[in-house]
């Protein structure tokens, strides 16, 4: 098994590609240690001190180190506890999958103007983030203002709120004029 990595624009944070299908459907976001229980994956990378946090695409690991960590020693011991994990065909993540985001407003525009969203979400901003090891997931749209969900790369990368507000926010206001903003929680 040959594992690829990949920087990211979050320097906390690197991407792994193992060559092979990591999530069926979804994603998976492990953010402390804490909440790796239904991830073999997870809670085998949480073993390593300077891991912080996991997230799992469909063909992709992204893992964040710690403030203290450094990759030139991680690194290794990820690849290997990754090669390990699948050579021995454990599950990545057992259990049913994470629930779906809010559904938002409750009058009959409010959910065209969240199916809209969704839609541009999906075909546009989540292939994108994708490829720097993250994701963006809808969480509710009120008043106008949508809130969206950054895991991976995204979550405490730096370029993140530039991202946000001239990417995604521009985006969406250009194309549903009922978008007012967009902010991360």
């Amino acid at each position: 098994m040959f594992i690829q990595t990949e920087q990211t624009p979050n320097p906390a944070s690197l991407k792994f590609l193992p060559g092979c299908t990591v999530m069926e459907r979804g994603t998976a976001n492990f953010p402390e240690r804490g909440a790796a229980a239904r991830s073999p994956l997870a809670e085998r990378l949480f073993e390593l001190p300077e891991v912080a946090g996991v997230f799992l695409g469909a063909d992709f690991i992204t893992v964040t180190k710690s403030g203290d960590g450094d990759w030139y020693r991680l690194k290794p011991a990820v690849l290997a506890a990754i090669m390990e994990h699948f050579t021995a065909g454990r599950p990545v993540v057992v259990g049913a999958p994470e629930t779906a985001a809010a559904d938002g407003g409750g009058t009959e525009e409010d959910a065209e103007i969240v199916s809209q969203i969704k839609e541009l979400l999906e075909t546009r901003v989540r292939p994108a983030v994708a490829m720097d090891g993250g994701d963006i997931t809808f969480e509710d749209y009120e008043d106008g203002i949508v809130y969206l969900h950054m895991q991976g790369s995204c979550s405490g990368c730096p370029s993140s709120t530039a991202t946000l507000k001239a990417g995604i926010e521009n985006m969406l206001r250009h194309y549903i004029p009922e978008v007012v903003e967009v902010r991360a929680v």
